[in-house]
């Protein structure tokens, strides 16, 4: 019978850690903070004390320069888990994720692989105003060469480190801000596999889709409809990319509608790009049109009431799954 154990997320993250690093004298942690100040969001608090400098790296403020050393270290035998503070700060590295990490192995041929963990904080919630509250997950979840990973249960959170760092490919992680102090109960062992999606509540009316951040968001949601008599899914994607697309299409067709929570803007979201796959491949068993509910077009505030209201939130996912049944969205 295995133990449980009850833990936050991000001490969940800090032991997913501790154990790659103890394994494998390959693996090193590299960023900024990540080791006297023991990481932005406390993450690798106690790695450098336990692991010493060589293992646990802080370095200057370039996301460009240590992404681009990470790749190096990853092509010379290492496995590097680069964490970059948050999501919009990886933008100052995208050549080296997007031109050089995910193209390695397609360019040269199948010679050369990358065996690298990008790890980064995404989201809002936190008042962290425009520049800090980016949700930019679909971005890389564009890119092929790249497995793109969003953990929204302490379990993932604990277990899909392991996974990444046993991949020969850029694999990169995505945290979101409002998580970290979740707090959850955990099986042990604890084993997770990092494809594929996860239903989190089973359902027969309506799906709810989600991933990361969002996940809560809409299992209250789930919850707050059964009162009203609506049996809702919930799904969660976890794996951004490659989606499971078979996954998608099997609880759209057996719920017969659905809605897509995706705190990323609504154009040229990753949300659209789900809503057409369930329209391409489940259209004839849908009872109502895909319904989406997405950050408002705008560049995040930072007064804690306008950012609320420009986030998804459990009462605008109730309104709008409702709708789908002819009730007031």
């Amino acid at each position: 019978m295995s133990a449980v154990r009850k833990l936050s997320f991000r001490e969940a993250l800090r032991e997913a850690h501790r154990e790659a690093l103890a394994a494998d004298p390959r693996v090193f942690l590299m960023g900024e903070d990540v080791g006297r100040y023991g990481g932005t969001y406390a993450v690798s608090k106690g790695l450098l004390e336990e692991f010493g400098p060589e293992r646990v790296r802080d370095t200057p403020l370039s996301e460009l320069g240590f992404t681009g050393a990470g790749i190096g270290a990853a092509l010379g035998g290492m496995r590097p888990i680069v964490e970059i503070m948050t999501v919009n700060f990886s933008l100052l590295a995208l050549d080296q994720i997007v031109n050089s990490a995910a193209l390695l192995r397609h360019m040269s041929g199948g010679q050369f692989s990358v065996p690298l963990v990008i790890r980064m904080a995404t989201g809002a919630g936190r008042q962290l105003a425009a520049q800090h509250s980016h949700s930019l997950e679909g971005w890389y979840a564009h890119v092929p060469g790249l497995k793109v990973l969003m953990p929204g249960t302490i379990e993932d959170a604990r277990g899909m480190l392991a996974g990444a760092l046993a991949d020969p490919d850029p694999v990169i992680i995505f945290e979101h801000v409002q998580l970290y102090n979740l707090e959850g109960e955990l099986p042990e062992p604890c084993r997770v596999e990092i494809a594929g999606a996860r239903v989190r509540r089973p359902g027969s009316q309506v799906v709810l889709i989600a991933w990361g951040g969002c996940l809560p968001k809409a299992m209250q949601a789930a919850e707050e409809l059964a009162t009203q008599g609506i049996d809702a899914e919930v799904l969660d994607l976890r794996v951004l990319r490659p989606l499971d697309t078979a996954a998608i299409v099997e609880s759209v067709r057996r719920c017969r509608r659905a809605v897509v929570v995706d705190e990323g803007w609504r154009t040229g979201s990753l949300a659209a790009e789900i809503v057409a796959i369930a329209m391409e491949q489940a259209f004839y068993d849908l009872d109502a049109p895909v319904a989406r509910v997405c950050s408002e077009e705008v560049p995040i505030p930072y007064a804690k009431h306008m950012e609320e209201a420009a986030l998804p939130q459990v009462p605008k996912i109730v309104a709008v799954a409702l709708g789908l049944f002819g009730g007031a969205s």
